[in-house]
């Protein structure tokens, strides 16, 4: 199994990964010291378990937990956290198990054995008619200062979602929607391509595929009329290389 280990002390890091050294079959595949950082390391390494810590700076675990069940297919999470009152919040917020700090080898066991290993593998694509006609969308819809307005899905160059919010960067400005990335990509499929888990774009303005200068694990989409570079998830990348490849 799979294993994302999210907390941000060191030291409490070490101790799990120690502990997990006991019972064969865990393999430890990425490590997080905050929200923000655990959804991208989660993203692209698409773990069977997360081990999860809740009071961190910016977004905490209650948070991280909430947006994982929100996927197509969640890993399991165990919360592991020094304060009991935690316990309903995370259980709303999907958790497989509730751990107190300091972690006892026995409870830790206990928590493992509860925890059934879902597929990690994408769902297959359906022949039915859902698949080969997907809804299209002729406008996205703002509320700003000034009303109402209507956005042309043909001028969207890309969304970025950002907690809440999601900025759609068209063709003439930005304007937010409180509308989940999963729900346009739904919507949108096949113009719009998933790079990142909070990156949706719309194959007709991508300009090209750049490697970050500090290594290989780091990539970037340029877009036509668009000044920011959008990060490409390692989850993602192998579809954003295969359509340049075909484009």
């Amino acid at each position: 199994m799979r294993v994302v280990i999210v907390d941000d002390e060191p030291l409490a890091r070490e101790r799990l990964k120690r502990l997990l050294q006991e019972f064969p079959g865990y393999e430890v595949v990425g490590e997080a010291d905050n929200g923000e950082a655990a959804l991208d390391v989660i993203d692209d390494e698409e773990p069977d378990l997360v081990l999860l810590d809740i009071r961190m700076g910016g977004i905490d675990g209650l948070q991280v937990g909430r947006q994982l069940a929100e996927m197509d297919v969640p890993p399991a999470v165990i919360f592991t956290t020094a304060y009991s009152e935690h316990a309903l919040s995370a259980f709303d917020a999907n958790a497989s198990a509730y751990l107190l700090k300091p972690i006892r080898i026995e409870k830790l066991r206990d928590a493992l054995q509860r925890v059934r290993k879902p597929t990690r593998a994408h769902k297959p694509k359906s022949n039915g008619s859902v698949e080969a006609a997907p809804l299209k969308r002729e406008f996205i819809l703002a509320t700003t200062r000034d009303g109402l307005i209507r956005v042309p899905t043909q001028e969207v160059v890309y969304f970025l979602a950002d907690q809440k919010y999601t900025t759609v960067a068209h063709l003439h400005g930005e304007v937010l929607i409180e509308e989940s990335l999963k729900t346009l990509e739904e919507d949108l499929q096949p113009q719009f391509l998933r790079i990142h888990r909070k990156a949706l774009v719309n194959t007709n303005f991508i300009a090209s595929l750049e490697r970050d200068r500090h290594g290989e694990q780091h990539h970037w989409l340029k877009m036509k009329h668009a000044a920011q570079a959008l990060p490409v998830s390692r989850r993602r990348l192998a579809e954003v290389r295969r359509f340049l490849t075909e484009a």
